[in-house]
């Protein structure tokens, strides 16, 4: 039975729970470039498991939803209370190949991205914070909880990654 939006923002929190978020999220690009380093295209392309996602695929989620959190980052910021669309990750998963796209090549547009999400949040005024969107599917959602979410996001995947390249599912 798949998650709720619900069970899914829990699940995700919990792995950064007691984490600096901002750290978290600028230290992930680096973690990922030390998991894949060395590694050739199998491995990188090869699934763990039918239906599951490789490495490869794995990455180029993560630069995708790095464009998500840039915009959504921007839209709740300069308009409180805006409605956040959800997105259909394994559509995107299919529409965009990610099982085709080179791991190194999303991995340096997810790092671009996210030094330039990063750079946006230490510049935003405090109180800004606070403003929040509304999620299609999780509810109100303010610019500190999404940042908690994107570090739980980012741990969630590099264990993913971690597992796979161990030969572990």
């Amino acid at each position: 039975m798949p998650e709720t939006p619900q069970q899914y923002t829990q699940r995700i929190l919990s792995y950064s729970d007691g984490k600096d978020p901002l750290r978290q999220q600028a230290a992930t690009a680096k973690r990922l470039a030390t998991l894949i380093k060395g590694k050739n295209k199998k491995q990188l392309t090869q699934r763990p498991a039918p239906g599951k996602w490789s490495v490869a695929e794995i990455l180029a989620h993560l630069a995708d939803a790095e464009i998500v959190l840039s915009w959504r980052l921007r839209q709740t910021l300069s308009s409180n209370g805006v409605a956040i669309q959800a997105f259909d990750q394994d559509v995107w998963a299919n529409t965009f190949d990610y099982a085709h796209q080179d791991s190194r090549q999303s991995l340096e547009k997810y790092t671009v991205l996210r030094e330039g999400n990063l750079d946006l949040l230490k510049r935003i005024p405090k109180p800004l914070w606070d403003n929040y969107g509304v999620h299609q599917e999780r509810g109100n959602e303010s610019v500190a909880h999404i940042v908690r979410m994107v570090a739980g996001h980012d741990l969630n995947h590099l264990g993913q990654v971690e597992r796979i390249l161990k030969g572990k599912r």
